[in-house]
């Protein structure tokens, strides 16, 4: 009689506590996904004021409740945002990367809404990357999906991003018949920001366009910067009104105002710049966000602690169990206990799975944000060039004009940190190649006497500012041309040499070339370089080839410098299969030594090609040529241009690819110096296009990026020479000299 009763007070409390445990469960998912939709709208609205530190947040909230199994399925809406912040930060590889998995994941769950979404914006990131087929054909394919779900509404984005696509590509009438019907859509919908955002973009447009296919189209143009800018003030959009003066720059160029335009474009790249700052701030503080999940592996370790104990304890309740049935107890308090035992072990089993997920995810982030940082120093290094190449050509052109001797002074003073600044620049380029096993070494024919020649006569002046005396001893018996990497030898003997010279003044410095062991078609040459300066002391010793790495910080605050040098030489020595030996002791001097095997040169006394002999440069070989300036910064022109003169050589300046390729089928040039990033067509089409009816012509690329990573897509497009921007006068003019040579030669 009292077994039943015993039961159904058992039972009842358990049903009670399933129902509210079942009514609370759908409650508490409505409620996260409210969440991850505020997150994101924050982080909308915030991206429309240029307030990048909060979208950041917001969205880093929003992707760790998305990274949950329950709400897999908003991963894609998520990873839209992430994007479109990206994008907005001018990030534009990382954006790829994040709309891919938004496109992929839509593909997944056959979400046609977030999947149309997420190819806008593919193509509107593609359209910055200057890949236009490609972000035509994503574009497209976002207008079908909107146009299968007879959402118009959406459709305005994708004619806003067609209008964005057709200025690119120079076709400004159809530019404009895109953004107008988005603009109104975007009205009727109190879309603000996107309605400002087209007005913006159509008055670019019409800055741009012929007069004659247009009805007075600056006027129009006007007008609407005027309702851009207002609109813009009072609602915070920072980064229209910085537009602004670049498309007002544009007006004021086409009606003839040099001066005033460019003062507004002066003042648009000051602007820009400082945005650019608050760019990489927020972009560094994603990269600290994403790095710091990497704390999670220590909770996850010790949850799997506490879930172990769980199982421990849910063993000794399946034993009280089985004693109890033993025992011959009441069989619905068995069945109660086991039914608990097991619903536990599922949650157990559930938190598990979902932590280990967590775990996986947070080391792939972990790993992306170590690539984020390699980008990040790559960016910001490439982008440094472009200064740098404005202050390094102002003070070669101002020490040609006979400055003052307190000017000149000066001008030198500036040169020199110039010239400090770019080996900077360049060795963080090095290191960062270096570490992303991007380097390669080559095997080329070289005289290795006349290299090592060529480095001491480099150092020379800097040893002789600081008292010091350079031995030079050189084998005889040593091959007269080894097979191997010239360049990598002269940068790590550059390294070394300066370094001793850095830390000896009125001193000695030694550079030993010896021949250590030597057959018929191999020789191991061996490298010294020894110094009477400070030395190392044994402690630094250990640690002195790690990057940012000095001997002291007294060393560091008396002579400068990153501490880049030695570790680049470790990292070169050892791709080439060699390493770096060091002996030194504290105030007695420092010896570097290392080895390199090479094989022995069979092209001695071979004639060397024509491009390949050394030439003397003359001035009276650029008068009166011909050269076409491809380049679309104003003050880029301006000290190019200035420079030629200089050499008396006839300018031509244009700002794009089209008007390139349209000078050179009319015009008859000496040489072309082509710009690679430009608006419209890049340097590279422009002169792939330009070798369809002109193939002798000798075109260099004059450019600010890395070429050594890309050479054979150069060569490939017709190039006959690469000038890195910021350039050596010397090395400039002997370049020009070579190809004017050879172009002499090929039509005698």
């Amino acid at each position: 009689m009292y077994l039943p009763i015993l039961k159904y007070k058992i039972l009842l409390p358990l049903i009670l506590c399933l129902l509210v445990s079942v009514k609370s469960f759908p409650s508490q998912i409505k409620d996260t996904i409210v969440t991850i939709k505020q997150l994101q709208y924050n982080a909308s609205k915030a991206l429309e004021t240029e307030n990048f530190m909060e979208a950041v947040q917001s969205l880093n909230d929003a992707n760790k409740l998305a990274m949950l199994p329950k709400y897999k399925s908003y991963k894609a809406d998520v990873e839209i945002s992430i994007a479109e912040l990206f994008y907005n930060l001018e990030y534009f590889d990382k954006a790829i990367e994040e709309a891919e998995k938004a496109i992929e994941n839509g593909e997944t769950y056959k979400n046609y809404y977030k999947l149309g979404k997420a190819y806008n914006l593919y193509g509107l990131i593609l359209i910055s990357k200057g890949q236009t087929a490609k972000a035509e054909k994503f574009l497209n394919k976002a207008d079908s999906i909107y146009i299968d779900l007879k959402d118009e509404n959406s459709r305005a984005n994708v004619l806003y991003s067609k209008g964005l696509l057709e200025i690119r590509l120079g076709n400004y009438d159809k530019a404009i018949s895109n953004l107008k019907p988005a603009a109104q859509s975007f009205k009727e919908q109190g879309m603000l920001f996107q309605e400002v955002s087209a007005y913006s973009s159509i008055a670019d447009a019409l800055s741009l366009i012929d007069p004659i296919s247009y009805k007075s189209p600056l006027q129009e143009a006007k007008g609407l910067l005027q309702t851009v800018t207002g609109i813009s003030e009072s609602q915070g959009f920072s980064k229209l009104l910085v537009e602004n003066h670049r498309i007002n720059s544009q007006i004021l160029i086409a009606q003839k105002m040099g001066s005033k335009a460019e003062a507004e474009l002066k003042y648009y790249l000051t602007q820009k710049d400082s945005l650019r700052q608050i760019n990489l701030k927020a972009i560094e503080r994603g990269i600290q966000v994403k790095s710091s999940i990497g704390d999670l592996n220590q909770i996850i370790a010790s949850q799997k602690d506490d879930l172990r104990k769980q199982d421990k304890s849910l063993f000794f309740g399946k034993l009280t169990g089985w004693l109890s049935i033993a025992l011959i107890l009441i069989l619905s308090l068995l069945t109660l206990s086991l039914y608990k035992n097991n619903n536990l072990r599922a949650k157990a089993n559930e938190l598990l799975q979902d932590k280990n997920t967590e775990l996986q995810e947070a080391k792939e982030n972990a790993e992306k944000a170590s690539q984020a940082k390699a980008q990040f120093l790559s960016t910001i290094t490439h982008e440094l060039r472009t200064p740098m190449y404005t202050v390094t050509g102002l003070t070669h052109l101002l020490l040609e004009e006979d400055p003052k001797p307190e000017q000149k002074e000066h001008l030198n003073s500036l040169k020199f940190s110039g010239e400090y600044l770019l080996s900077l620049i360049n060795n963080i380029l090095d290191l960062n190649k270096l570490e992303a096993n991007k380097v390669e070494i080559e095997k080329a024919p070289f005289n290795l006497k006349k290299r090592i020649d060529g480095v001491l006569i480099a150092l020379k002046k800097s040893a002789e500012v600081k008292n010091n005396n350079i031995h030079y001893e050189y084998d005889p018996t040593l091959p007269h041309e080894v097979l191997g990497d010239s360049l990598k030898i002269s940068q790590i003997l550059i390294n070394l040499i300066s370094n001793s010279i850095k830390f000896t003044e009125n001193g000695d410095i030694w550079i030993r070339i010896q021949n250590a062991e030597k057959n018929a078609k191999k020789v191991v040459v061996h490298f010294e370089v020894e110094d009477t300066g400070d030395g190392i002391s044994k402690k630094k010793q250990n640690t002195i080839f790690e990057s940012f790495s000095q001997g002291s910080l007294q060393i560091n605050r008396k002579y400068g410098g990153t501490g880049l040098g030695l570790s680049i030489v470790k990292n070169l020595l050892e791709l080439m299969g060699s390493k770096i030996f060091l002996e030194s002791k504290l105030g007695e001097g420092s010896k570097f030594w290392f080895n390199i095997n090479y094989d022995i040169s069979e092209t001695d006394g071979v004639v060397k090609p024509i491009n390949e002999l050394e030439v003397v440069v003359e001035n009276d070989i650029f008068e009166n040529k011909s050269v076409m300036i491809v380049e679309d910064n104003k003050i880029n022109q301006m000290i190019t241009k200035k420079i030629l003169e200089k050499k008396k050589m006839v300018c031509t300046v244009v700002d794009n690819g089209m008007d390139a390729i349209k000078l050179a089928k009319e015009g008859d040039f000496n040489v072309i110096l082509m710009d690679i990033h430009m608006p419209g067509i890049s340097g590279i089409e422009a002169t792939k296009k330009i070798r369809e009816f002109n193939k002798t012509v000798p075109i260099i690329a004059l450019t600010a990026i890395t070429i050594e990573e890309n050479l054979e897509d150069f060569y490939k497009a017709g190039f006959n020479e690469f000038i890195p921007k910021p350039f050596n006068a010397e090395d400039f003019f002997e370049k020009i000299n070579r190809v004017l040579r050879n172009s002499d030669f090929m039509v005698k």
